[in-house]
């Protein structure tokens, strides 16, 4: 096993990162925060009289529901499936139920779980969407069935076109495809209608404290606290943690050489989780206490930003390492790629905005509003 020690490597500077991270949001849970609260909620008498300032400022708006709330709901319920997808097929890897010698059992395994799984992705989607107010759920429940898998399955049905036309042995048989869509249409989209039954039936999620009827007025931010600069810092970290495991990922789909390091890939799998809740967390802080509300849609995409940073490790991987010629091969590359990223992208996100969720709900939970 000549990559052990470089795998090793990867894992303890993953973790030095997680580390450092975990230490920079402990001190802001605990002592900023602390502080914070102990201030906001000490009796407004005589000198300890104050104007309120930072992230309390923005307690009447900061559970406004954003907009294009179904399309994030849609996208929270995909990102909650292919979430749970990922965790459940890495654990019967690292069990040993999934050979390595049998390359196709892993991606059978994921397929099935995929189909399966539609129950949580119609629930999560139907709670948020819930959440924000929304009440066209026909519309909320087939796009969490439709939206995802259909953009997935038209860049496969392209890309097995072209294998087609070249009449490569690698093109799926059309029986297979046939067989395809009936898993989709008559297993995952029937379990995601019922998921979103019981999410719909429930009771809106109540937020810890109310929403102003008139929205207030976001004060001008500085450099780093503006939208596009904080989503481009929040994919860095994770995307480092992650690079080195995606290096051998890559060649064992590309290099036809075996991986049997799911060990590896399941620790990497939790320091991803870990580091993605974790950066979201911290920038959202930050944005809040520089009075921006608008932290739905931001913390979906803040840490979703680590799969730019994985299609352009993608590029420089194709550019650097791979002998490909022809349009055909470069077309079916980077049509693998683009799915691969796109997934990647509804899994980061979930975590990232989940990890934000729960600590706006937490910190305001705490906070005497008046």
């Amino acid at each position: 096993m000549p990559h052990t020690n470089i795998q090793w490597f990867s894992i303890m500077n993953s973790l030095v990162i997680v580390l450092f991270l975990s230490g920079m949001v402990a001190m802001i849970l605990l002592r900023t925060l602390h502080k914070d609260i102990a201030r906001y909620n000490q009796i407004d008498s005589g000198e300890d009289a104050q104007e309120e300032f930072g992230w309390k400022l923005v307690h009447g708006d900061v559970f406004r529901p954003p907009r294009k709330g179904m399309l994030l709901s849609v996208f929270l319920g995909s990102g909650a499936q292919i979430l749970a997808m990922s965790g459940i097929t890495l654990i019967f890897a690292c069990l040993g139920f999934l050979s390595p010698a049998n390359r196709g059992s892993l991606m059978t395994c994921a397929l099935v779980l995929y189909v399966c799984l539609g129950t949580p992705a119609g629930y999560v989607s139907a709670r948020i969407y819930k959440s924000f107010g929304g009440e066209k759920w026909k519309s909320n429940v087939l796009l969490t069935s439709m939206l995802c898998p259909g953009v997935v399955f038209g860049h496969f049905f392209i890309m097995n076109l072209v294998l087609w036309y070249k009449d490569s042995s690698a093109a799926i048989p059309f029986f297979t495809l046939v067989a395809l869509l009936a898993l989709w249409f008559g297993v995952s989209v029937p379990l995601t209608f019922v998921g979103a039954f019981f999410g719909f039936r429930k009771r809106a999620l109540e937020h810890p404290v109310r929403t102003n009827q008139i929205p207030r007025q976001i004060p001008e931010q500085s450099f780093y606290t503006q939208p596009i600069p904080g989503i481009a810092m929040g994919g860095v970290l994770p995307f480092g943690c992650i690079f080195i495991q995606l290096f051998f990922v890559l060649n064992s789909i590309w290099s036809s050489q075996i991986y049997y390091m799911y060990g590896f890939l399941f620790l990497v799998f939790i320091i991803l989780l870990i580091t993605c809740s974790e950066t979201t967390i911290l920038l959202c802080y930050f944005h809040l206490c520089a009075e921006d509300y608008h932290w739905w849609w931001r913390s979906f995409l803040t840490s979703g930003f680590t799969a730019f940073y994985l299609a352009v490790y993608c590029i420089h991987y194709f550019v650097t390492k791979l002998e490909i010629e022809g349009p055909a091969s470069t077309f079916l590359y980077f049509g693998y790629t683009s799915i691969m990223v796109f997934l990647f992208f509804l899994l980061s996100g979930t975590i990232g905005f989940f990890a934000c969720f729960w600590f706006v709900r937490k910190i305001y939970s705490v906070v005497k509003v008046d």
